[in-house]
């Protein structure tokens, strides 16, 4: 795998934002993320009996290696510590977006043409704002590139092909099915042949050492950080489990 990123697609824009903390992260952890030659892809912050902090991560092509965690983490984790965006303790995990991942940008688009989506859009779109069903292309000929989407959510006198321009998704996910997991792993066979690496053992996830991956952490990679508390602890420090 190339270490030289595509300036093109790490500096392509996202289509949604986050609000409250989770853009305050977002906002430290994107030039940090750039200059390092990946991509922040969402800032999720998930209250509860512990508050877990998730930043989703990719380089350019989509990928993420264990590695790349622990890169990111090691850089993210005392910026984060001198801004201090969030003010009650948390858990910071970095993750990559998973198979099933959400779709942020116009290339995640163009990806997933073929793929089954569940999409939700700003304002209705033929009276609705929820859609479940395939992208069948990405129609970027007018001055706001389309969605050409097939549902598969329709109700009897419901259109089943709509266009959905790109700048009303408010969100927007794949959905796992046999056909994505087959195209994810062809594709990750494929990157794995161009970079001139071995072929990746079986079950990696379960050989993966179980401290280093927490139990509840999304995606396939997660970093290790603790619980960050408050006061704070000193910058790139880890407090023991």
């Amino acid at each position: 795998m190339s270490d030289t990123p595509n300036l093109d697609l790490l500096d392509e824009p996202r289509l949604d934002h986050e609000s409250g903390q989770a853009l305050l992260v977002a906002n430290i952890a994107g030039p940090v993320l750039r200059d390092l030659g990946y991509r922040l892809v969402r800032v999720k912050l998930s209250l509860g009996g512990t508050t877990i902090l998730q930043i989703m991560v990719e380089r350019p092509d989509g990928t993420l290696t264990v590695d790349d965690c622990e890169k990111v983490s090691e850089a993210l984790s005392p910026a984060l510590d001198v801004d201090d965006p969030v003010k009650q303790a948390y858990r910071l995990e970095i993750s990559s977006p998973g198979i099933d991942r959400p779709l942020v940008r116009l290339s995640d688009f163009r990806r997933a043409v073929g793929q089954e989506a569940k999409i939700e859009t700003h304002v209705l779109v033929e009276g609705r704002k929820r859609f479940r069903g395939r992208i069948d292309s990405l129609d970027e000929t007018g001055p706001v590139p389309l969605i050409v989407f097939t549902r598969s959510d329709t109700k009897p006198g419901e259109t089943e092909t709509v266009k959905l321009p790109v700048g009303d998704v408010a969100d927007g996910r794949l959905i796992l099915t046999d056909e994505l997991i087959r195209e994810t792993l062809r594709a990750a066979k494929a990157a794995r042949e161009a970079a001139g690496l071995p072929e990746e053992p079986e079950d990696t996830d379960d050989a993966a050492p179980a401290p280093e991956v927490p139990a509840r952490g999304p995606g396939r990679f997660a970093a290790k950080n603790a619980l960050k508390a408050k006061p704070l602890i000193p910058p790139g420090a880890r407090k023991p489990r």
